[in-house]
């Protein structure tokens, strides 16, 4: 462990994260890294970003503050104008790659554009019918997927379109909420959501046009399993953002965003989940710790009596990922993917963004609302 007050781990911390990330830098070129090995700490990368570009562009973004030197700043600025082409690539994720990889931008005029032309595409692929932005056919499959992924980043990437952006963003958030549900938990410790007790909490729903009674409705879907680690932590994390935007939290049922936060916050019994929760025994996914701490130190900005809480849990949690999980910089015992046992036990550019992100609250480079 690393005991003692943040000051007396998390800026060391920080400083090795982002040390690590100019390593990385030097290593991947123009390329985007997505996770790497445990053993030897080589980035398996993609040329475009996929999903997770913006991560590694807000990275850039937190070195270059750390650093304050022009190279840094001149890199961050080019790895998030490499993120244009997902403007227009049909995708909730948008939220996960534009907002996250320009939000920490400061002033730059090229983010800055980058997400307001973001924040358009986004706006105009909202499906009325269907009350969100589908998940889209960006990455294959089916593109009429409701997903907790596609919620983290929507928004503060649709509220900066204006009053239209900020109805859309609250009516994404709030069809997630009604069916992936808010975290609670019946008698029997079974998860339900919003709809009734006993519903489990499912992660992703797919839309059917001749299911249901009606002949159109939602169909749960079976991957990701309901016990997927970072599925609460990116609606808790959704949740968070939205309290911090007064546009968007008008516009949801009065006291419903700070229910579901208060529900999905709930203390489970580990500082670092399992992957999955049905596999006790199985990885587990220091990502989806990260995620958490971030969305309970946003939280913990707000008003109320549980502010104290959040911050002392989110805490509690970065420096068990310092003390236990860090190594040379690198976010170890993350989970890409436990069901087809891909980087399972491997750093990933996510789960070091938002520890880099939590470190950055807790050390006073960044305010966490910030992205």
């Amino acid at each position: 462990m690393t005991p003692g007050p943040p000051a007396a781990w998390a800026g060391p911390a920080l400083a090795d994260v982002l040390d690590r990330v100019g390593a990385t830098r030097a290593e991947v070129g123009e390329r985007f890294p997505l996770y790497a090995d445990p053993g030897t700490g080589r980035w398996v990368t993609t040329g475009r970003g996929a999903w997770t570009g913006g991560f590694w562009a807000g990275l850039l973004w937190l070195r270059s503050r750390h650093t304050g030197d022009p190279a840094d700043r001149a890199a961050a600025s080019a790895c998030t104008a490499r993120l244009a082409d997902w403007v227009a690539a049909d995708t909730a994720t948008r939220g996960l790659i534009l907002w996250y990889g320009t939000a920490l931008a400061g002033e730059d005029r090229g983010a800055r554009e980058l997400r307001t032309r973001a924040a358009r595409a986004a706006l105009a692929a909202v499906d009325a019918e269907l009350g969100l932005v589908p998940w889209g056919s960006a990455f294959g499959g089916p593109r009429l997927l409701a997903r907790v992924d596609g919620v983290p980043g929507m928004a503060g990437l649709l509220a900066s379109a204006g009053r239209e952006g900020a109805e859309a963003a609250a009516a994404h958030l709030n069809r997630h909420l009604d069916l992936c549900g808010d975290g609670a938990r019946d008698g029997d410790g079974d998860a339900c959501g919003p709809g009734g007790a006993g519903r489990a909490f499912v992660p992703a729903w797919s839309y059917e046009a001749d299911a249901g009674a009606d002949g159109g409705g939602w169909l749960a879907c079976e991957d990701p399993p309901p016990g997927w680690s970072r599925g609460r932590a990116w609606l808790l994390l959704a949740v968070a953002d939205a309290l911090h935007r007064p546009r968007v939290a008008a516009r949801t049922p009065p006291g419903r965003l700070a229910e579901a936060a208060r529900r999905l916050a709930a203390e489970p019994a580990e500082l670092v989940p399992p992957a999955d929760t049905a596999r006790p025994d199985g990885p587990l996914d220091t990502s989806a710790a990260a995620i958490t701490a971030v969305a309970l130190l946003k939280l913990a900005r707000l008003p109320g009596p549980g502010a104290v809480k959040y911050a002392e849990r989110a805490t509690a949690i970065l420096e068990r990922l310092v003390g236990r999980h860090l190594a040379r910089g690198r976010l170890l015992d993350g989970c890409y993917d436990a069901a087809r046992g891909s980087a399972v036990r491997h750093e990933l550019v996510w789960g070091d963004f938002f520890l880099a992100q939590g470190l950055a609250e807790l050390t006073g480079l960044a305010d966490i609302r910030e992205a």
